[in-house]
């Protein structure tokens, strides 16, 4: 099988095609613009693997993406590539709306010209979104494939109008898609302008820990290696034109994420005083147009592709906790000075 992924250098891609190298046999193709959060030194482990290829490219280059779909004539399109920081939405909103919106709208007419060109048997374009599209949750309920989008931020937006235009060209033109929505990801090769790289690398500098507002804002955590699995099922195993909510079951408010990162740099190196580590906490404005709460109803998934995460969060908090530690190398190379945990997202 011959797999296509777009946003393959950055943080989930990057994990999907390390774990498509390392446990099948499928060829991989990576087509990456190698924005400020693609990195390929992410993918060092798999580089020289006959199975895998890169290609840079910018998803709205409809001219590369044809001739990129005819030559590698894949199986699965698998489209992650996407700008996704809210904060980076609030100040630039016109970056989100090209590459979420225009880009993924030309990837689609792109793959419906060599869908109807080539005829691939079995053929499907899966497109990964988040549960952010849903808006904000009260203080119960969660998530299922039937709510109702309501997106709050730019960010959001973009990526409730990439999911509409995917069910669009499965409904007029019966291009084979379908979509997955999946809560807040973390792990290892995660760009830290997210909240537990950010917290790891300030609190290791000793540098103030930020935290929005009362810190109680929820949101449910899922491993990023247990994403990757899903996101395989769904590609796999999945039905066009079916949607599949992808959450890891573990709600934790953003001040209960910094504390427990706290704990986990103490589990893992003597050098670091919890009670010294919370003080560093320091609550911030809050984000403008900040949603509440998420939780998802992954039941669809776990009953019909019988998934379910392997990481809880206290063990995924330990193995990026020990990650980021180990590999200093890697997140001082992909901020090369351009990013320093500074706030953004202000109004």
């Amino acid at each position: 099988m011959n797999i296509l992924i777009t946003g393959g250098a950055g943080f989930i891609g990057s994990a999907l095609v390390r774990y498509l190298i390392e446990h099948t046999d499928y060829r991989v193709l990576n087509l990456d613009k190698l924005t400020y959060a693609g990195n390929l030194q992410s993918l060092t482990a798999i580089e020289e693997s006959s199975r895998y290829e890169f290609v840079e490219a910018d998803i709205c280059d409809s001219a590369v993406l044809g001739q990129v779909l005819d030559s590698f004539c894949p199986d699965r399109i698998i489209h992650l590539a996407a700008e996704t920081h809210v904060d980076r939405s609030v100040d630039g909103p016109a970056a989100f709306i090209q590459s979420n919106v225009v880009g993924t709208f030309t990837l689609l007419q792109e793959t419906l010209r060599y869908w109807q060109a080539h005829s691939p048997q079995d053929f499907l374009f899966h497109h990964v979104s988040t549960d952010e599209v849903y808006g904000s949750l009260g203080d119960d309920g969660a998530f299922t494939e039937q709510t109702a989008y309501s997106p709050s931020s730019p960010y959001s937006a973009s990526k409730a109008s990439s999911d509409h235009l995917v069910r669009a060209w499965y409904k007029t033109y019966g291009l084979p898609t379908l979509i997955s929505n999946c809560s807040n990801n973390y792990g290892p090769y995660q760009f830290p302008e997210k909240l537990i790289p950010l917290v790891i690398l300030n609190a290791v500098s000793g540098r103030k820990l930020p935290v929005y507002g009362s810190g109680k804002n929820v949101r449910d955590w899922l491993y990023v290696d247990d994403h990757v699995r899903a996101i395989m099922q769904i590609a796999i195993q999945g039905s066009a034109g079916a949607t599949y909510n992808i959450g890891g079951g573990e709600e934790q408010s953003t001040l209960a994420v910094v504390h427990a990162v706290c704990r986990s740099l103490c589990d893992w190196s003597n050098r670091f005083c919890y009670e010294e580590l919370t003080s560093l906490i320091d609550f911030v404005d809050d984000r403008p147009g900040h949603d509440w709460r998420y939780a998802i109803d992954s039941s669809k998934l776990r009953n019909e592709l019988e998934w379910k995460p392997v990481e809880s969060f206290e063990t995924g908090m330990a193995k990026t906790t020990q990650w980021y530690l180990e590999n200093a190398s890697w997140h001082e190379a992909v901020t090369d000075g351009s990013y320093r945990g500074e706030r953004l997202g202000r109004v």
